[in-house]
């Protein structure tokens, strides 16, 4: 199965169209981040998710770590997903989905090493998917997603192999390593962003690319 696509760091109402029109099922888009590419301010993630046509996903990329405080920044974007990028420090899973009935939740998993595997494991019990990336949120300034590097994708295998819940594969993914990306984790969906980028900007000769080769190096 060909896997979907998700374009992330997305900075406005055209990048939005330009992703969607070259084949992108989902869009992400980054709020208040500790570190990485692509933050924008939550009035213009809500105005950009108002034009995300059904059925592509539009995804906030939320850095809050209590249920209370995820979902006053999703009613202050209105996507119809919610892309956590840290580990829950307080209330739950059922908690977020009992608040917000209707919107997906995927929760970000740093793979660094098998306690990484462990963790992604057990959460993907309890959440509609698993994002896998790059990064460190050990770190003084956490990493939490858009650092450009490769992780182990043998680890995030074996990640997609015992999950309850579909994945994403993300992190340093590019034109020149999708396919063996694709080849090696078998994901549901692929996510990227420095990789189809110049200078900060989309580039439609490396989307255009990046999707043929995500979709035809199979």
């Amino acid at each position: 199965m060909k896997p979907r696509i998700k374009i992330c760091c997305i900075s406005s109402i055209d990048e939005a169209k330009t992703a969607i029109q070259f084949g992108a099922s989902a869009i992400g888009l980054v709020g208040k981040m500790p570190s990485g590419p692509g933050p924008i301010p939550d009035e213009l993630i809500k105005q950009i998710a108002m034009t995300v046509p059904p059925p592509i996903g539009s995804f906030l990329l939320t850095s809050e770590t209590s249920v209370k405080e995820i979902i006053k920044h999703h009613h202050r974007t209105n996507t119809n997903t919610i892309q956590i990028v840290d580990l829950l420090s307080t209330g739950t899973y059922d908690q977020l989905k009992t608040a917000l009935p209707s919107v997906k939740i995927v929760q970000v998993i740093h793979v660094i090493d098998q306690k990484s595997v462990d963790l992604a494991i057990s959460i993907s019990q309890q959440v509609d998917a698993l994002l896998l990336d790059s990064g460190n949120p050990n770190l003084k300034i956490k990493e939490l997603g858009g650092t450009g590097r490769v992780h182990n994708w043998t680890l995030s295998r074996l990640i997609r192999d015992n999950s309850k819940c579909p994945i994403f594969l993300a992190g340093g993914l590019n034109a020149d390593n999708i396919g063996q990306a694709i080849k090696e984790v078998q994901p549901f969906a692929i996510d990227v962003c420095t990789g189809v980028r110049t200078n900060g900007h989309l580039d439609k000769d490396k989307l255009s690319n990046f999707v043929h080769k995500a979709l035809n190096d199979l």
